[in-house]
């Protein structure tokens, strides 16, 4: 499993000009499953990034976390994370999981990520064509992958 975590001042996700999801100060996750992916994947994940201090504190130093701050979150799936570029110029999404097995572990981490910032967290629609927009601020952008507990 690998996420791309931006800080943003704000995000939305849109689906045919209507907007699905919107927030102002927070994280925009997008989140990319495998075949092999597993609980204990999303566990990792969520507890990482819960606790990553990319916030600013009054000092202007990214000392706070997602937890600390209350802020929102957007979490998208996106398949494309594991494209694999190594042969020809047309990437191919043979690690990406199909949506079978993506589906339930896409909700599951939603559902954990709430349970442990006690918010609701927002999300794009599963397979949709998203228009995903934001406002990157810092720029902060993490990318952090399960399997190798860095990218």
């Amino acid at each position: 499993m690998r996420v791309v975590v931006q800080r943003v001042s704000k995000a939305s996700v849109a689906i045919n000009q209507k907007k699905v999801a919107k927030i102002k100060e927070g994280l925009l996750i997008l989140l990319g499953i495998t075949a092999t992916d597993t609980k204990e994947d999303i566990q990792y994940l969520v507890k990482k990034i819960v606790n990553l201090r990319v916030f600013n504190d009054e000092n202007q130093v990214m000392n706070v976390s997602l937890k600390d701050l209350n802020a929102e979150v957007i979490v998208v799936s996106q398949f494309t994370l594991f494209a694999y570029t190594k042969k020809g110029n047309r990437p191919s999404y043979i690690r990406a999981a199909k949506p079978d097995v993506a589906l339930p572990l896409y909700h599951k981490f939603v559902t954990s990520l709430e349970d442990q910032i006690n918010t609701q967290v927002q999300t794009g629609v599963f397979g949709a064509d998203m228009k995903v927009a934001l406002r990157n601020d810092g720029p902060v952008t993490i990318i952090i992958d399960s399997k190798t507990k860095d990218f």
